[in-house]
C-alpha cells in the first residue's frame, strides 16, 4: 500500500496508448462495491453520511495561517523537476487529503489499505481480480466547469505512465491497459501474478483534464493555475514567500460524504521561512496557526512563553503513526565504500545514541529496531513458525545471523566513551580488507577511507558533528556538508551522495510500494525511494511474496522476513524516533470529539471558531 510515493517495479511496464470500446460483461462472481480492500472490506456501509471522525456540524470559513520551509517554483505535481509548491503533492501521505487533483477512491485515515468510490461512482471487480471496471459518477466537474469523463480518466493512465514522474511507471506497473467499457465506465486490466493490491492502486489514480493537459508537456514545472477537481484554487501568490488557496463554490464533491465535515476553511494559505528557527519564533509571535514539533530542544525548553501559561496557545501530543517511520544514517551502496556488508555495519559503532539522547533529547527518544517499527508487522525475537518457514528457502543466500541473532543497533553506555564498540568496529574493518596506518584508515592501496555526509538542514548538524568526531577517532575523514533544499532534493534523486538523513514511512498495508523503496530496479532508478541502493534477489523474491500474500495473516509473516533479511543487510544506522507525535496551535479552533486513530486530523477536520480566533486576535494585540 502506497505511503509516500507513486512507485513500482519497472519491469512490468505495458502501455496502452489508445482507446479501446469494450463491451462490459461482468460474470456472476463479479462484485459491485462501494469501496475496495487489499484484504477483507471497507468498514463503512454504502450508505455512510460521513467519516467517523468528521463533524457534519464543523463551521466553515475563516482562513488557516501555517508554515513551509525554502521555496517553490512549480504547480505541477506530475514530474521529476523543480520544487513543488505545498498543498499539490498526490502522494496520498494523508489518506485522500489532496486539496487539488482528486482520485477515483479516496481512503480513510483509520482504514489502511482500502478506498471508497469517490470520483467513481462505483468499483466492480472479479473473483481473480484480474481487473477493476469503475463507473464515474455523474456529477463530476473540474474546476473550468467541464465534466470528467472516461476520456479523461484513461488519457491520464497512458500519460503518466508515458510522461509523468517515473515513479507513477513503478506505481502501475502491473496494470497492462485501459479500456472503455461505457458512457461513464471504463476496467483497468492487470498483467503478471495475482495481485490483492492492485484494484486499491488503480482506484488511488488522480483523474486529470486532457482538454487542459494536452499539448503541455507533463514533465515541465509551472508557476501557471492549472485545472483541477479539489475543494481548492490558487488565490495567489508570490514566490518564496507566500502561496493562498481559496475554496472553490462550484466544487463538486463539498457533499459526498467523504468530505461531509471536511475543508472547512474558506482558505489556506502557507507562509514561508528561510529555516525552521525563525519558523518557531514566527509561530511563537503568532504570525501561523499549527506546528507539528520534531525538536526535542524546542518541546522542552522552547515553549516556555507567557502564551501557553495563559491557556492561548496549547501543546498536545498524540500516538505516533504505526508503524513509525524508520530514520537512519544510508549508506549509498552505488559506491563501492559502501558495498561490503561488514563495512556497514562496522560504521554503525561509531553512532552513540545513548549520549545523543542524554545530552540532546532529554531521554525522550527512542531508537528504532525496524523498518515496521511499533506495529505487528515488525520482525522480533528469533524467526519461527511461518516466518522460519519463509526465511528457510533461502537459508544459504543470507547471513546466518538472520536465523541465529536477535536484530539490535549497537549500545554503549552513554558515557561519551566507545571505546569497547571502536574496537568491535575496527575488526569487522580489518575482516574487509582495511587498516589503519599513521592514524588513517587505509585499504591496501593505501587510500584512506573518506566519505561526505549531506545534509538539507543545519539542525541535523548537531548529530552529525559527534558521529564524524567518532568516525575520525578510527581514522575515517568525513565532510559535512550542508545544502538548500533545491540542491538537496536534486542531488538525492539522482543519488549523488554518500550518506544522507533517511526516513522511511511504511503503512499497516505494505504491498507494491516496497518494491519502490528495496528492489534493484528501484535501486536503478533516479527519484526512486531506494536510497541505500539495495540490489538482493532474496528481498526481490520476498517483496514479490508479500505483494501476492493472500491473505493479512500471510502478509505480516512476509513483512516480518523482509524486515529481518533487511536488519541484517544493515544498509542503514538507525538514529532516533519519538514514539509521539507533538504539536501546538493557537487556541483558534474546534475539532471533531472523535480522532482518527493514528493523527490529529488537522487539515481536513478542523475547523476556525470564531470567537476562540477573535480572542486570539486580541490577546497578540490584532
Amino acid at each position: 500500500m502506497r505511503v509516500t510515493a507513486w512507485r513500482v517495479s519497472a519491469a512490468a511496464i505495458v502501455l496502452s496508448a489508445s482507446i479501446v470500446m469494450q463491451p462490459s460483461q461482468p460474470a456472476l462472481a463479479d462484485q459491485v462495491l462501494h469501496g475496495v480492500a487489499i484484504h477483507g472490506t471497507v468498514d463503512l456501509p454504502p450508505d455512510f453520511k460521513h467519516l467517523p471522525y468528521a463533524d457534519p456540524n464543523a463551521k466553515k470559513g475563516g482562513t488557516l495561517v501555517i508554515a513551509s520551509i525554502g521555496t517553490f517554483d512549480n504547480f505541477n505535481p506530475f514530474t521529476l523537476k523543480g520544487n513543488l509548491a505545498p498543498g499539490l503533492s498526490t502522494s496520498g501521505r494523508a489518506r485522500g487529503a489532496q486539496v487539488f487533483h482528486e482520485r477515483l477512491g479516496q481512503g480513510s485515515w483509520d482504514e489502511p489499505g482500502k478506498e471508497y468510490a469517490y470520483l467513481a461512482e462505483s468499483f466492480t471487480v472479479p473473483e481473480d481480480r484480474s481487473w477493476i471496471e469503475f463507473k464515474l459518477r455523474d456529477d463530476i466537474f473540474f474546476s473550468d466547469g467541464s465534466p470528467i469523463t472516461v476520456e479523461d480518466a484513461i488519457w491520464t493512465f497512458n500519460t503518466l505512465k508515458s510522461d509523468g514522474h517515473p515513479e507513477w511507471r513503478f506505481y502501475f506497473g502491473n496494470i497492462e491497459a485501459a479500456v472503455k467499457t461505457g458512457e461513464r465506465s471504463f476496467r483497468f486490466q492487470f498483467a503478471g501474478t495475482p495481485n490483492n493490491e492492485l484494484p486499491v492502486i488503480a482506484s488511488e489514480m488522480p483523474v486529470l483534464s486532457k482538454a487542459y493537459w494536452e499539448g503541455r508537456d507533463l514533465g515541465d514545472t509551472k508557476l501557471e493555475q492549472p485545472v483541477s477537481s479539489g475543494p481548492y484554487r490558487i488565490e495567489d501568490f508570490e514566490v518564496g514567500r507566500s502561496i493562498t488557496f481559496v475554496k472553490n463554490p462550484d466544487w463538486w464533491g463539498k457533499d459526498h460524504p467523504i468530505n461531509v465535515g471536511r475543508w472547512n476553511w474558506e482558505r489556506i494559505r502557507y507562509e514561508f521561512y528561510r529555516d525552521g528557527d525563525i519558523a518557531f519564533e514566527a509561530f511563537k509571535a503568532g504570525e501561523f496557526d499549527y506546528r507539528g514539533e520534531a525538536s526535542t530542544k524546542n518541546w522542552v525548553e522552547g515553549y516556555n512563553v507567557p502564551a501557553l501559561e495563559d491557556g492561548v496557545l496549547i501543546k498536545a501530543t498524540k500516538d505516533a503513526p504505526a508503524p513509525e517511520p524508520m530514520q537512519g544514517w544510508v549508506m549509498n551502496q552505488r559506491n563501492p565504500l559502501f558495498q561490503d556488508i561488514r563495512v556497514r555495519e562496522a560504521l554503525g559503532y561509531f553512532y552513540d545514541f545513548e549520549t545523543l539522547n542524554k545530552t540532546l533529547y532529554y531521554g525522550l527518544m527512542s531508537r528504532p529496531t525496524s523498518f515496521y517499527w511499533d506495529s505487528e508487522l515488525a520482525a522480533t525475537g528469533l524467526p519461527e513458525g511461518r516466518e522460519l518457514e519463509i526465511l528457510e528457502e533461502f537459508r544459504g543466500q543470507l547471513p546466518e545471523d538472520v536465523f541465529t541473532e536477535v536484530y539490535e543497533p549497537p549500545k554503549t553506555d552513554g558515557s561519551g566513551n566507545i571505546r569497547p564498540q571502536l574496537r568491535q568496529a575496527l575488526r569487522l574493518f580489518r575482516e574487509a580488507g582495511w587498516s589503519v596506518k599513521d592514524g588513517k584508515m587505509v585499504n591496501a592501496e593505501g587510500e584512506q577511507f573518506s566519505f561526505e555526509i549531506l545534509l538539507p538542514i543545519p539542525r541535523l548538524e548537531r548529530i552529525a558533528l559527534p558521529y564524524k568526531a567518532n568516525l575520525e577517532r578510527a581514522g575515517i575523514a568525513v565532510t559535512i556538508r550542508t545544502v538548500d533544499s533545491a540542491q538537496y532534493v536534486e542531488r538525492v534523486e539522482s543519488f549523488d551522495f554518500d550518506m544522507i538523513v533517511g526516513l522511511f514511512g511504511q503503512s499497516q498495508s505494505p504491498g507494491n510500494e516496497q518494491r519502490e523503496y528495496w528492489s534493484c530496479a528501484a535501486a536503478e532508478r533516479p527519484g526512486s525511494r531506494n536510497t541505500p541502493g539495495i540490489c538482493d534477489p532474496v528481498v526481490d523474491k520476498l517483496i514479490e511474496r508479500l505483494i501476492e500474500a493472500e491473505s493479512r495473516e500471510d502478509l505480516i509473516m512476509h513483512v516480518r522476513a523482509l524486515d529481518r533479511v533487511l536488519l541484517h543487510g544493515h544498509h542503514l544506522i538507525p538514529q532516533q524516533r519519538n514514539r509521539e507525535s507533538w504539536f501546538a496551535y493557537w487556541d483558534r479552533f474546534g475539532r471533531p470529539e472523535q480522532a482518527p486513530t493514528r493523527t490529529t486530523g488537522f487539515f481536513s477536520t478542523w475547523w476556525i471558531e470564531p470567537d476562540r480566533s477573535a480572542a486570539v486576535d486580541a490577546y497578540l494585540g490584532r
